[in-house]
């Protein structure tokens, strides 16, 4: 990671909003997992700024719930264990649905193309088997349909629920589980979208959430994956 340069400071609302966006990037590209230790100096050294915008940066990601604070320890990124996770994917489920229902009646052949588009590109990635690839471009299809839904209050709400769920969603996508079934939903998703039915979009894209959490339950993690950093 490169520190932050002038002209990226100067692009920003604070130092401490980009910081904290930097380490929410972190988790999303699995360099940091739950129960990783957040040393305050490091990352200062790491981003080249002082230890002030390091520690607000972490006092905002606490209260975003990404990671504990434990006194006299330090400052860890949270494991997120049941019934938090149950909770996140129903919400977030509410959520989606919501999004393909406002959607799907503004779907045009030039929202139609774009999407086969990205169902193109994720399979492309998928078939080559790189992981680290296709999990942000999951997630930036996915952006992609709330930001095109047209609610902004929505998609906000969307952004926060999904910064927790990263410290959950991505050890399926390392491990390979559930891709070949996430692009049979998003196939399906697509299909419900392009024919502008709103009750069969919203269905589908609560359905694809849903089942994401089934396929998260059925593989808890196996013994011999990394161990948390203290």
């Amino acid at each position: 990671m490169e520190p932050l340069t002038p002209l990226k400071i100067l692009q920003t609302r604070s130092v401490a909003d980009l910081v904290r966006e930097e380490i929410i990037g972190l988790i999303k590209q699995g360099a940091l997992v739950a129960g990783d230790k957040l040393n305050e100096v490091d990352y200062a050294q790491r981003f080249g700024v002082s230890r002030a915008p390091v520690r607000e940066a972490l006092r905002a990601l606490e209260a975003a719930g990404l990671v504990r604070l434990e006194k006299n320890r330090g400052v860890f990124v949270r494991e997120i264990a049941e019934p938090e996770a149950r909770e996140l994917y129903e919400l977030r489920a509410t959520l989606d649905e919501m999004a393909g229902r406002l959607l799907a009646p503004k779907v045009t052949p030039a929202i139609a193309a774009e999407l086969h588009e990205w169902l193109e590109r994720l399979a492309g990635v998928a078939a080559t088997g790189d992981m680290a690839r296709y999990f942000p471009l999951n997630i930036a299809f996915h952006d992609r349909l709330l930001v095109l839904a047209g609610n902004a209050t929505l998609t906000e709400f969307y952004r926060q629920a999904m910064d927790r769920m990263h410290l959950l969603r991505r050890r399926n996508f390392n491990e390979g589980l559930g891709t070949p079934a996430s692009q049979k939903e998003h196939r399906e998703i697509v299909a419900a979208l392009t024919t502008r039915d709103p009750a069969a979009s919203a269905a589908a894209m609560r359905q694809h959430v849903l089942n994401g959490y089934a396929r998260l339950v059925q593989h808890p993690p196996a013994a011999g994956r990394r161990a948390p950093r203290r």
